[in-house]
């Protein structure tokens, strides 16, 4: 497959699944076996996983992902992304804040056989807690 259209497999998820709420995507552009290296609680193992995954997002926070740069070299493909939206439903055991949230992530997704394999990430957990109300900032830091 080649980098082009690595990163307009990985841009469906964004744009068509977790802005688009389409969920039925995820049997297009995922294999059976799909790997989460950092699941959710209550986040299932496959495909079907990453579906669970999404739909707790997308149910919880109304994310709103503006992706500003995507990378594909070899079969990996990097995206780094804003994620701006509201905490409206319990999400992973905390109550909806109903606050406004606007966070910084990076993901790394694997593709094989044209579709996503895998995925490892790193976001910025306590910046969202923060501004969720239930991590204090410390006295005197910007929010």
């Amino acid at each position: 497959m080649s980098a082009e259209a690595s990163r307009s497999l990985v841009r469906r998820l964004y744009d068509e699944v977790l802005n688009g709420r389409s969920l039925e995507v995820i049997d297009q552009i995922a294999v059976e076996d799909y790997i989460e290296n950092d699941p959710m609680p209550g986040q299932g193992e496959g495909r079907s996983g990453l579906r669970d995954r999404v739909s707790m997002l997308v149910t919880a926070l109304e994310p709103r992902f503006t992706v500003e740069d995507v990378i594909a070299e070899g079969d990996r493909v990097v995206v780094r992304w804003r994620n701006r939206g509201r905490h409206v439903e319990p999400f992973l055991g905390l109550p909806a804040s109903g606050r406004q949230f606007d966070i910084a992530g990076i993901d790394i997704y694997r593709v094989a056989d044209g579709r996503l394999a895998e995925h490892w990430h790193v976001v910025d957990q306590l910046s969202l807690l923060t501004q969720l109300g239930f991590v204090r900032s410390p006295e005197g830091a910007t929010p």
